[in-house]
């Protein structure tokens, strides 16, 4: 329950991120792919907040979504393994230019979103 909460905290702070300034989250994405670190992070953040979604699911009323949630974090996962660091990096490139007109509202999308795992995530906790 508290990691999808602390999930939701992390994603609220990357949305107002993207909201307020789209060209600092672009160039943001651009200097992180440079990192040697950075697909084996990419990789393994996927795969632990799959895994924790999946096995966290029954402490939401919601947890067929956080089922669902948890399954594609582990697919995106093994998706990026098979992709490969060298693609991984350009396809970021890639979408950091392709998409920088697009993270404004992608960002208020994913705020909503946050706001909605924080309620699911802490709504027991409350309801008690």
């Amino acid at each position: 329950m508290y990691f999808i909460t602390a999930f939701g905290l992390l994603l609220m702070c990357m949305s107002i991120i993207m909201i307020v300034n789209p060209g600092y989250w672009s160039n943001g994405i651009i200097s992180f792919s440079k990192n040697r670190y950075f697909h084996w992070f990419e990789v393994m953040s996927r795969l632990i907040c799959g895994v924790a979604f999946v096995l966290l699911r029954g402490s939401t009323p919601y947890d067929k979504l956080i089922l669902s949630m948890g399954y594609l974090f582990i697919g995106v996962g093994f998706g990026l393994l098979m992709m490969g660091s060298s693609k991984h990096r350009k396809f970021a490139v890639w979408s950091a230019h392709k998409f920088k007109s697009t993270f404004r509202p992608a960002g208020i999308v994913s705020l909503i979103f946050s706001l909605f795992l924080i309620y699911a995530s802490m709504i027991n906790v409350f309801s008690n």
